[in-house]
Formats: structure tokens, C-alpha cells, sequence
């Protein structure tokens, strides 16, 4: 997590001051809780709601907790400096650390997700605008890098759509997943904390109550979530590939927007690079990255143990911070992305009439030619075309068993570009619906 690739607002949910005011509202509504319980005196823990305004002072817990070794004891040594000893004694009764870690930790996973939703809603609002620019705009398909038959750059990002869409979903999914709470106590048993305390302090965060904890909250909660950032971040790949080929030169079909001033090479002031693309590309690794320690994690000893606490303290905040970072810079590029419809059809054409090889292929079948020999007209037609670049068309009307089979007007008619868009319409009203 580096300021060149975060955003103010989801890297506030990762400081110290947001994580120290989470565990400030657990450890009072707790308080509140008990109160209402008659566990502890009233006055009691309204005097730990006084603190509500105040501003932790992160150096200072950072300065007890050198001493006390032990984050959550620094940070309530804290809270008794402003409330004071007496009246904070009641603070954390019946609780253990775990309650409050991850009890926090879900807030701000949950949070986080909130914003990554908002992201991926911006993400497809733009897909969806080029998509329907270029519902019509024909380029040609392409499968193992090779010229295949005709699509539309519309479907393209349909595509795209399609799959952030399906994207959006697996993130709601494991927002739910990642919402739960535990104010259980050591070993998870409420030994010595009431059930209904955990129900008020999850309600007041707008989390669930984990059905049954330990002493921590259950990790395959965790792992799914940050396995659904990788998706997430593995689509965002998906799509930068894509225009980062778009973009080489002997392709140039769309590129990333080149601003004014912008230069693209401290050698050759000539280049125009993919630069946003291939900077996509690489932060997807990072936000992967965590998939694999966050699954390691969900295998814990016994009731509790910390070996998923440092893995935690880093992939948290930085698989958010750098998806959400990636998300909008994916947006921006897809807004002001540049497409060149001339272009593809002009590489459409470098082996004139090629993508239409199947569909005389089929012509020929559905004439009564066997499979065998309909093959072998159409690719020695073709060969011609990849050696020579001669007119895959013009060849076939010289062949005179492919003529014998379809006739100059069939051998004509298979070259219709409208033939391979005609069920576009079908496809965008399943995307995006009517």
C-alpha cells in the first residue's frame, strides 16, 4: 500500500485512527450492553461514551504498547487515560483480544467491500456505454492470437460487462460472508460474557453475530473474500490485456487515452504506451498475491493462535486499497479509451475474405460434399491466401469444384459481413436485458 497507487477514501478506513475509534465503539457499546444487562453500573459505562469525541493519540498507544508488548492492553491503557482508572475498570470484562481484533477487522472489510461495490458499479456503467457505442462496430475475432471470424468491438465489452457484472456479485456475496462479529470471550464458550452482549455490539456495527466462534472469528470467511479480490482483480487483467493488444502498433485497433504533454518514452518521443494497462496488470498480481496466505489461514490450532494475525495486518489494507485503486483506474480507461474501427477492418483484410472459410466450409457439407473434401477445397483456398495474400474470394470462384458444389452466387453470398453480426441483438438483450 503506497500513496501512488491509493485513494484517500479506502485508505482511511485502514489508518490507525479508524481502526483505534472501531475498537473505541466495540468496547463501549460492550459496555452499554452490560448496563442494560446490570452487569456493570450505568455510570460507569456512560463515562466510557464521554470519550466519543476524543482523538486517540496513535503515538502514545504506540508508546504503552512498547512496554506492555500487547496492542489491545496499550490501547485501554489509553482509554482509562481519558476516562479514567476507576470508571474505565469495567472496559473489556469478560472480553479477549480476538473480540475486539476481529470484530474490527470485519467492520473494515465490510467497509472496504462497500466501497469496491460503488467501484464496480462505475466500472460497468462505462462497459456498458461503449458497449452500446459499438454494439455495430465489426472487428475481427481471433483465437490462439490467429484471425478467426467476424465479431463486434461492442461485444467485446459486453463481455467485459458480463463477467464485472458477474463479478459485482461474488463481492455482495462475500460482504455477507465477511459481516459477522464475535464478542464470545477466551476459547469462544461466553464463559464469562453474556450471548446478548455480542447480538448489541454487532447490531450497533451492522454486523451479524458469528453463529459459533472460538476465539477468533472463523477464517474461510476471510479467505473467501480475499479469493473474490483475486477474481476481481484476474478480470481486471482480462480486460487490460485485451486493449494492451489493441494498442501494439501493428494492431492499433483502440488505445488508452495520451493526454496533452503526456510522453510516453524518455528515449523515443515517438511511443505512445499502454502504461495504464500494464500498470493494471501488475497490480492484479499484488491483489492475487494474498489469495494463497489468506487460505493458509482458515487452519488454526486448537481455539485460537496468531499466525494469520501478520498476514492479516498486510493484506488487508493492501488488497483494498490497490483494488480500488485498480477499479477506477480501469474506469478512467475505459471512458476515454480510443477505438479505431477503421483499423479493424483494415486488419479484417490483410488476408482478404480468410474469416469466411467456415462458412463455406459448411456450404460445401450442406451440398453434399463430405466434411474430408470440404475441408480440403477450403484450405487449399486458403493456404493461397496466408502465402500469397491473394482474395480468398476471387480464389474460390476460380476453383471450379467449389463452384461446381455452390454455384458463383453461393460462393458470393458467403461473403456477407451481416451473416456473423445478425445475432448481436440477441446477445446484448441477455447482457443488459431489454
Amino acid at each position: 500500500m503506497i500513496p501512488r497507487y491509493s485513494r484517500p477514501e479506502m485508505v482511511a478506513i485502514w489508518s490507525p485512527e479508524t481502526k483505534f475509534r472501531i475498537w473505541y465503539e466495540i468496547e463501549a457499546h460492550a459496555c452499554e450492553a452490560m448496563a442494560n444487562l446490570g452487569v456493570i453500573p450505568r455510570e460507569n459505562a456512560d463515562a466510557v461514551w464521554k470519550a466519543k469525541d476524543v482523538e486517540f493519540d496513535v503515538a502514545r498507544i504506540d508508546e504503552i504498547e512498547a512496554v506492555t508488548k500487547h496492542d489491545v492492553i496499550a490501547f485501554l491503557t489509553h482509554l482509562a487515560e481519558h476516562v479514567g482508572s476507576d470508571e474505565a475498570r469495567f472496559v473489556h470484562q469478560g472480553m479477549t483480544s480476538s473480540d475486539v481484533l476481529d470484530t474490527c477487522l470485519n467492520v473494515q472489510l465490510v467497509r472496504s467491500a462497500d466501497i469496491l461495490i460503488k467501484d464496480m458499479e462505475a466500472l460497468l456503467a462505462a462497459l456498458k456505454k461503449r458497449a452500446l457505442e459499438h454494439k455495430d462496430t465489426v472487428r475481427v475475432g481471433r483465437s490462439h492470437g490467429i484471425h478467426a471470424e467476424p465479431t463486434t468491438m461492442g461485444l467485446t465489452f459486453a463481455r467485459f460487462y458480463a463477467e464485472m457484472d458477474r463479478n459485482l456479485a461474488r463481492l455482495k456475496l462475500a460482504r455477507t460472508e465477511i459481516s459477522t462479529g464475535a464478542i464470545s470471550g477466551a476459547v469462544g464458550t461466553f464463559a464469562n460474557i453474556d450471548p446478548a452482549i455480542e447480538e448489541h455490539v454487532c447490531a450497533a456495527l451492522g454486523l451479524s453475530p458469528e453463529p459459533i466462534s472460538t476465539q477468533v472469528i472463523p477464517r474461510d470467511r476471510h479467505a473467501m473474500f480475499f479469493a473474490t479480490l483475486g477474481v476481481i482483480a484476474s478480470s481486471i487483467e482480462n480486460v487490460a490485456t485485451e486493449i494492451r493488444h489493441m494498442q501494439r502498433t501493428e494492431v492499433l485497433e483502440g488505445a488508452e487515452f495520451f493526454s496533452m504533454g503526456q510522453k510516453g518514452s524518455s528515449a523515443m518521443p515517438h511511443k505512445k504506451n499502454p502504461v495504464l494497462t500494464e500498470n493494471l496488470t501488475g497490480l492484479a498480481r499484488l491483489v492475487r498475491s494474498a489469495v494463497i496466505p489468506a487460505l493458509e489461514n482458515v487452519a488454526l490450532w486448537h481455539e485460537r493462535d496468531i499466525s494469520h494475525s501478520s498476514v492479516e495486518r498486510a493484506i488487508g489494507p493492501d488488497s483494498c486499497v490497490t483494488l480500488d485503486f485498480a477499479l477506477s483506474r480501469l474506469t478512467g480507461v475505459i471512458d476515454k479509451m480510443l477505438v479505431f474501427p477503421e483499423n479493424m477492418l483494415d486488419n479484417m483484410n490483410k488476408f482478404p475474405g480468410l474469416v469466411m472459410s467456415q462458412r463455406v466450409l459448411l456450404a460445401l457439407t450442406q451440398a453434399g460434399v463430405s466434411r474430408e473434401d470440404a475441408y480440403s477445397m477450403v484450405q487449399r483456398n486458403a493456404l493461397k491466401v496466408w502465402e500469397e495474400r491473394l482474395d480468398f474470394r476471387e480464389l474460390l470462384l476460380a476453383d471450379a469444384e467449389v463452384v461446381a458444389a455452390l454455384g458463383v452466387d453461393g460462393v458470393e453470398e458467403k461473403f456477407n459481413m451481416d451473416y456473423h453480426t445478425k445475432h448481436v441483438d440477441t446477445i446484448f438483450r441477455r447482457v443488459f436485458g431489454d
